[in-house]
């Protein structure tokens, strides 16, 4: 894996961790893919770009952090001041990016979506528990289609000042 350069303005990182199983991760990947698009269309409106910090994997059909070494060596590629989101909208281990986020020191954002089928929140919660037992501050937004007043309003307000 190659270093990823640092951000330009106006740029965010983006991770998102899966599961252990490769066919459970490929079943999830057609959720977790429209979740970013609608995230990215709601950072687009605010003048962002999102840049994700790990590539969908062609051979293994999906773009999830698939394990706690991978989640390592994206880590170790970014820069550990930029902004990060990790957006989730399906069930993920938290150990896969748990170690790469307790050392990041820019502004990090767990994003979920709102769905009975998909536990995106869930995996998020269970995420931010972790985060808050390790002693990680973030900040936390959910939504169902994220063109609601108040994930847009917490989108922005984490923009602006790296917390909301």
């Amino acid at each position: 894996m190659k270093k990823i350069p640092s951000l330009k303005a106006k740029h965010v990182h983006l991770i998102s961790s899966g599961d252990l199983r490769l066919s459970v991760n490929q079943q999830c990947w057609p959720a977790q893919a429209a979740m970013e698009k609608a995230l990215a269309a709601a950072l687009a409106v605010e003048g962002y770009t999102v840049v994700r910090a790990h590539p969908f994997k062609p051979k293994e059909k999906h773009g999830f952090i698939a394990s706690q070494r991978e989640g390592i060596e994206v880590f170790r590629n970014l820069d550990a001041d930029a902004p990060i989101i990790v957006a989730e909208a399906v069930w993920q281990y938290s150990h896969h990016v748990l170690a790469g986020l307790t050392t990041h020191r820019g502004p990090i954002l767990t994003v979920a979506n709102w769905s009975v089928q998909w536990p995106g929140l869930v995996g998020m919660l269970n995420l931010n528990g972790s985060l808050t037992k390790a002693g990680v501050a973030c900040s936390t937004l959910w939504s169902e289609d994220f063109t609601d007043e108040f994930f847009r309003t917490g989108l922005r307000q984490w923009l602006k000042v790296g917390r909301q």
